[in-house]
């Protein structure tokens, strides 16, 4: 697995999750329950995996809609 996004909007996860699911691409999230930790305040990005064979095209993905990653 590959991370693809890293983000503290759930609004961008749920929204590339959406999208990268109706293209076939399984998506898995991870730090989902790390809210508990910081008081829900959403300081602890949530994490989103591809498999390894899936990143090239999903990053394409998220590129051409503009979603940002967080990643460097």
């Amino acid at each position: 697995m590959k991370e693809l996004l890293r983000s503290t909007d759930p609004t961008v996860i749920a929204y590339a999750q959406a999208i990268l699911k109706g293209e076939g691409i399984e998506v898995f999230e991870l730090d989902v329950h790390m809210s508990i930790l910081d008081g829900s305040l959403g300081i602890l990005p949530r994490r989103m995996m591809v498999r390894d064979a899936d990143h090239f095209i999903a990053t394409a993905i998220l590129r051409d809609l503009d979603i940002p990653t967080g990643l460097p």
